[in-house]
This record gives structure tokens, C-alpha cells and sequence, in this order.
């Protein structure tokens, strides 16, 4: 009986927290918790919640110990001391009847859905059902999903802009097959830059521009993949101009992706750039880790591979984007059925030492080179650089000395861990997920690690 008022209540707390965080936070941490005892001591009560695996335990206590509490404490009406702890659910029939965003099929049940998502060139995979949401694309996944519920109304056009593989045509695609799905628009085009430009380059030396121009202005929906491609070519842009007021004059949406906002794109006409602007530009940063750890897990059940959190954990700390990792789970899914073997760490960290990018150091640089380098560079010595001291003058040099011995000498973690004064290998997983994190976003680390590699 108390273990079924135990799960209720959790199921409640879980009901509450997934308003708050994005579907892919909740079904990454959180579908792995369940409450494992919850006991009242004097006025107040005491919650231990269970946790799948130490790394979701860290992860929830670390960042998000204050939203459960809260919500429990206002579930209970009286104060809750709580206490994160790795045990598995014992009541194994009792399973999450919240739904995951992440994994659960899009009701696209009909054959004629797919079929039609097809022939206008949409992946009916690329969905809003397996798009893992974080802090870095939260923004464009709710302006997407606001176009997709009120095409033509909410923004339009909608611009979305970020650099490779950070899921804006998965987005764009989503909307496309929602439309679909849904019923909401009859006649979609989906093509990127390069087709527009040959379409209109066709009619004129075809003469069949009327027909390239019935093919772009009588849509409900639009979907232009690297718009940025159209610039500096005259013609085009001309037409594009012309097409875009047509649609937008007729009420139908129109969805555009580039590498760059319309501000800089190069040889871009203003009065596009200007018409661009004026909806809602929206821009993608690359996958955090946590992100990164989402889409693993979408990739790999999308193949059916049962990969271990700790697995997930080390992908994610070693690839830097969604097409990485889905081109190692590829490899992965291939080695292991080509080898009939199961998914191990020693497979994976095989995989990954074979996939991570050499270029910039010698591979003659031996560890003590590049210690000697980092010391050199930061003015700090080996000993001091090696030794036990976290602050920061010293703790950050240690990580890229760690991020650069695993990236470009292709180390193993246990390795570069006895290397650096005998630290854990997940110290190491650490070090690289935070300066690959940084070297993304920050100037100076990417700066000293180029002059690091000058010094090698």
C-alpha cells in the first residue's frame, strides 16, 4: 500500500516537473527516478529518491535538486528534506504512464501521410516527436511548433539560423510533416537553395518560368533549406523577391534556414535581407552535453541499441554534434552486428579513438611535448600544472591538457587520467565535454589552443 501512494505521488511530482523542463530533460533524468521512500520525521518528511544510475543521480542533485524539492514541498503542504540515491525501481510493473516526447511514434499510422511526406522531399523521421529540446534550441523549437499550429499567423516568415548539423532542417521538416499529418495544408514545397536557383535557371533557358513560378507561388507552405545559397545571383533573387510577396500576400507560410542571420549574408540583396527581418529570426547554438546525451539516446533507439547511460555519457563527452554522433551510432550499430557482439566500452572508446579529428598535432608529440607545451604557454610549471590545485589559473590549462591528449593523440581515457597526476577517467570525460564546450563559444580557449599547437 505505501509503495502504491509512493508511485502516485510520484507520478504527480513527475506531472509538475515535466511543465517546467523540456521534454528532453525530463525523459532523459527524470523517467529514470521513481520515489524510494518517503518517511516523516517530526514535522517535516524525508524523501529518498532512486535514481537509475549514478550519473543521473549526479546530474538531478547538481541541477535540478531545488525544482523537486519545491514540488514536493508544495505536494506534501509541509517542509521535505530530500536525498538523491542510485537504487532501481523494485516494483518493475510499475512504468511511467507519462508519455515520452523523445521516443514515442508520431500517429502518422497512414500510409498516405508518408507517402505524401515523401513526394514533397520531408523526412517523415525528422519530426517534432524525436526532437531532443535543451537551452541552446528551445527557442526555435517553440517558434517552429507555433508555425506548425497556426501556419501563416504566427511568424512568417521564419527564419532559422545556426551553423552545421544543429538540427535546423529537422525542424523545418517537422513543421512540413505536422502540416501533413494534421491536414492543416494541402500543398507544401520542400527544396533547399540550390534547387531554387536550378529551377529558375531551367525556366529561363527552358522558357518555362510560368511553370517554375506556379510551382513556388500556389503553396500553402514553403520550406527553403540554405537560403544563403541564392545570394549574389541576380536572377534569382529577383524571382525569390517576387515569390516571397506573393506568398505572403495570400497567407501562406514560409520557412528559411541558413548558416548565418541575413545581416551576413554576403551579396544578399537588402530588400530581402530586410524581408527576412522582418519575421522571426531564430538562431540554434550547438548541443550542450546534456543535449548531446538526448539525441544519442533518440539515435540509438530509432536503431533499436540498448546503450547504457555510461555509454551515452561518453559519446556525448567525445562528439560535438548531432551528425557525429549519429554517424558513430551508425558505425557502432554496424560493428556490432557485422561482428555479432554486444555494446561494450571497450567497443565504443575504440570507435570513437578512430573517429576523433587529428589535425593540427603531429602525431610524433608525445604526452610530455604537450605538457611541456601548456606549461610553457601558461607560464605555469609541470609540477604545479600535474599537482592537486583547482583554481582556476591552473585548473583550466589542466583541462585542455586533458581535452588535447584525448582529441588529437586519440588517448584512452584511463590513460590520459594517469597522465595528469592520476586522475578518474570520468574527470577526463569532464575536462573534454567542458573545453569542447568552450572552444565553441569562447575566443581565448580557442586562442590557446591554436598557440599550443604552433608551440608543438
Amino acid at each position: 500500500m505505501q509503495s502504491f501512494e509512493n508511485n502516485k505521488l510520484w507520478a504527480e511530482i513527475l506531472d509538475s516537473i515535466k511543465v517546467t523542463v523540456s521534454g528532453a530533460i525530463f525523459t532523459t533524468w527524470f523517467k529514470q527516478t521513481h520515489l524510494a521512500s518517503l518517511k516523516k520525521s517530526g514535522g517535516r518528511y524525508i524523501a529518498e529518491v532512486g535514481c537509475a544510475s549514478s550519473f543521473i543521480k549526479s546530474t538531478i542533485e547538481s541541477r535540478y535538486f531545488g525544482l523537486v524539492q519545491d514540488t514536493l514541498i508544495k505536494s506534501l503542504s509541509t517542509q521535505c528534506d530530500l536525498l538523491f540515491i542510485v537504487k532501481d525501481n523494485p516494483d518493475k510493473s510499475v512504468k511511467n504512464d507519462i508519455p515520452s516526447p523523445l521516443f514515442e511514434s508520431f500517429n502518422a499510422d497512414s500510409k498516405k501521410t508518408r507517402d505524401l511526406s515523401i513526394k514533397v522531399g520531408l523526412r517523415p523521421g525528422f519530426n517534432f516527436e524525436n526532437y531532443a529540446v535543451s537551452s541552446s534550441n528551445q527557442m526555435a523549437w517553440a517558434a517552429a511548433e507555433a508555425v506548425a499550429k497556426e501556419l501563416g499567423h504566427a511568424y512568417n516568415p521564419l527564419f532559422i539560423w545556426g551553423g552545421v548539423g544543429v538540427g535546423k532542417t529537422h525542424l523545418m521538416n517537422a513543421v512540413g510533416f505536422y502540416a501533413i499529418e494534421k491536414g492543416s495544408a494541402e500543398n507544401i514545397v520542400f527544396c533547399t537553395g540550390e534547387q531554387f536557383t536550378n529551377d529558375i535557371v531551367e525556366g529561363i533557358r527552358n522558357k518555362s518560368t510560368l511553370n517554375v513560378r506556379n510551382k513556388y507561388r500556389k503553396v500553402d507552405v514553403l520550406l527553403i533549406d540554405d537560403i544563403q545559397f541564392i545570394a549574389g545571383k541576380d536572377a534569382v533573387q529577383e524571382e525569390f523577391f517576387h515569390t516571397f510577396n506573393s506568398l505572403v500576400s495570400n497567407g501562406a507560410q514560409i520557412i528559411l534556414t541558413s548558416d548565418r542571420p541575413p545581416s551576413e549574408i554576403s551579396k544578399l540583396e537588402e530588400r530581402l535581407k530586410s524581408r527576412f527581418e522582418a519575421g522571426l529570426l531564430v538562431d540554434i547554438a550547438p548541443p550542450d552535453f546534456e543535449l548531446r546525451c538526448a539525441i544519442a539516446q533518440i539515435k540509438a533507439r530509432e536503431r533499436n541499441m540498448d546503450i547504457p547511460m555510461d555509454l551515452i555519457q561518453v559519446i556525448a563527452g567525445n562528439l560535438d554534434s548531432a551528425r557525429k554522433i549519429e554517424g558513430f551510432l551508425v558505425k557502432l550499430f554496424s560493428e556490432i552486428k557485422i561482428k555479432n557482439k554486444e555494446i561494450s566500452q571497450d567497443i565504443v572508446e575504440t570507435l570513437l579513438g578512430k573517429g576523433i579529428d587529428t589535425n593540427g598535432v603531429s602525431t610524433k608529440a608525445s604526452p610530455n611535448d604537450i605538457i611541456q607545451a601548456i606549461s610553457h604557454h601558461f607560464s605555469i610549471s609541470k609540477r604545479v600544472l600535474l599537482g592537486k590545485s583547482r583554481i582556476r589559473s591552473i585548473a583550466r590549462p589542466r583541462q585542455i591538457l586533458m581535452y588535447i591528449l584525448r582529441t588529437q593523440l586519440i588517448l584512452p581515457l584511463d590513460e590520459v587520467g594517469q597522465i595528469v597526476g592520476g586522475r578518474d577517467h570520468t574527470t577526463v570525460m569532464h575536462a573534454v565535454e567542458k573545453i569542447t564546450q568552450l572552444a565553441s563559444t569562447n575566443v581565448q580557449i580557442r586562442e590557446d589552443i591554436r598557440g599550443i599547437k604552433n608551440l608543438l
